[in-house]
């Protein structure tokens, strides 16, 4: 990796952890403006920016880059999301993100060749929603899961790992969540359209 692509591969890195790390922070404070602290949490606000990682990741470096991105930003994170957030919400987080993080690739790569703000748009929206169902459905669900007969936190009790369930009305949060995450996917198409100039720009003349 040349010195430009490892400057670039470490922005990103950091960009990640950063996003992801706050977000495993802020989604446990309900947001207490406008009557909506049944449906939103802070978290909402900062997690979707790491869709915008990964895609510009996705261009800078192609899938293989990109999938670095996320593997190492996963590790920094969920490492630190146990020290700073709880056990429980680190799995949640980790799991989420892992799983959607690697869809948006794999929907990105597909759309390359169309219209440059398609891939960013239509596999954040995608991802997105998986997302969403995974991260609310482990963080914050406090019933005995299906087909098992115990809770998440029962689970995580057998594993050695002590956990209290933050009873938050998940499913109006995940909801809520996820049409911000639709909001902001549409509003990131004007950062990314900027920062992919800026990158072509960069390139063109670091070749001429």
């Amino acid at each position: 990796m040349i010195k430009t692509e490892h400057r670039d591969f470490l922005i990103a890195l950091t960009a990640m952890t950063l996003v992801v790390l706050s977000s495993n922070i802020l989604v446990q404070y309900p947001f207490q403006h406008l009557g909506l602290s049944d449906y939103l949490t802070w978290g909402a606000f900062s997690y979707p920016f790491a869709f915008l990682v990964t895609d510009l990741s996705n261009r800078r470096f192609g899938p293989k880059g990109a999938r670095r991105v996320v593997y190492a930003g996963f590790a920094l994170a969920v490492v630190l999301s146990v020290i700073l957030a709880t056990p429980r919400i680190a799995i949640a987080s980790g799991a989420a993100f892992l799983a959607a993080q690697l869809l948006d690739i794999r929907i990105f790569v597909r759309l390359r060749g169309h219209a440059w703000w398609m891939p960013p748009f239509v596999s954040s929206v995608i991802s997105s929603g998986l997302d969403t169902a995974i991260f609310f459905s482990v963080a914050f669900y406090c019933g005995a899961v299906p087909g098992f007969g115990l809770t998440i936190t029962d689970m995580l009790a057998h594993a050695g790992i002590a956990d209290e369930c933050i009873a938050l009305p998940w499913v109006n949060l995940a909801v809520a969540d996820y049409l911000v995450k639709l909001a902001l996917a549409a509003i990131a198409i004007a950062p990314y359209g900027a920062i992919l100039r800026l990158m072509r720009y960069t390139a063109t003349h670091r070749t001429a």
